[in-house]
């Protein structure tokens, strides 16, 4: 049997919840994050405090999910109720929880997705609901490798801005797999007990990207209204700035410093990459042409030719 390691990069503790009088400590205190998305009751769909010393951060979600996030980004602790289970809390664990880590370890992230583009790879970023999951996917059916869903980590290699593969799936809502599968049904529920669906990249049915790549462009997604004429139409670097900054959630969580140098990557990203805003319609029939239409304009640009590890 291989040894384990000697040292531990981030520890997780699955199903354990902190001592009653830490969790008790974080009724007082203020709110450092509310999600513009509600539950039923018109409650946030999660929230993030953080404790009285400022070393922890605490996730909750309307549905009872916990976590608990050093500082640091070292270590991640989850507890969840007893309506649920584990797979549950792998579904949260995968997505906003683990980009908010990355963020308190000091990588960069976009709230979008990514698929490869002439050994490049475009970026769908936008704010809750725009359809980033729902544009990969489109691209996904036509043949195109995901890179990632919903975060999208950025790294610099030799001196350019690269996107980081994630975990190999895309999360959509039954609304988006009817549009792209002809029935809600076509793909399985991300958790028995959620409408969520999963699609299951690294296959035949839909490929991934395992390697970082440079990005080739930025699609800022509009609103989206039925009666929407496809449009396409650049963005100066100062306005994809602001919209990159403003969809990013949970910024509060940083400290000043880290705020600055997010700040600064995000200015280098804007401009030595194209952005473009794109408003489209919910009408499936357009996906298709949305995705021609942006495969002709990465053509359009001069992309330099990358070099395979």
């Amino acid at each position: 049997m291989e040894a384990p390691p000697k040292t531990v990069d981030v520890e997780i503790h699955l199903g354990v919840s902190q001592d009653a009088e830490r969790e008790r400590s974080y009724e007082s205190l203020g709110i450092l994050y509310s999600s513009s998305y509600t539950d039923e009751s018109g409650q946030p769909a999660w929230q993030i405090r953080a404790s009285a010393n400022g070393s922890l951060l605490h996730l909750t979600y309307c549905d009872g999910m916990q976590f608990w996030l050093d500082r640091k980004g070292m270590s991640l602790t989850v507890a969840w109720p007893s309506t649920a289970c584990l797979e549950d809390a792998t579904s949260y664990l995968l997505g906003p929880v683990l980009g908010i880590l990355l963020r308190l370890r000091g990588v960069t992230c976009l709230h979008a997705s990514a698929v490869t583009l002439e050994d490049h790879c475009v970026v769908f970023a936008g704010s809750e609901g725009a359809g980033k999951s729902t544009t990969a996917a489109a691209f996904a059916r036509q043949g195109y490798a995901v890179l990632s869903d919903d975060i999208v980590a950025l790294v610099e290699r030799e001196g350019t801005l690269h996107a980081m593969p994630a975990y190999p799936q895309l999360c959509l809502w039954p609304d988006s797999v009817k549009m792209l599968y002809g029935s809600p049904d076509a793909l399985p529920p991300l958790t028995p007990d959620w409408d969520k669906r999963r699609l299951a990249l690294g296959n035949e049915r839909a490929r991934f990207q395992s390697r970082p790549l440079p990005l080739a462009a930025i699609y800022i997604l509009g609103d989206r209204h039925a009666d929407s004429a496809l449009c396409i139409e650049p963005v100066r670097p100062r306005a994809a700035l602001l919209s990159l900054v403003a969809d990013t959630y949970a910024n509060r969580i940083l400290s000043r410093e880290m705020r600055a140098r997010e700040f600064e990557v995000l200015g280098r990203l804007v401009t030595t990459v194209p952005a473009r805003r794109i408003h489209a319609s919910m009408d499936s029939n357009q996906l298709d042409e949305l995705c021609r239409a942006i495969r002709e304009d990465v053509q359009s640009l001069s992309l330099p030719v990358t070099s395979r590890p």
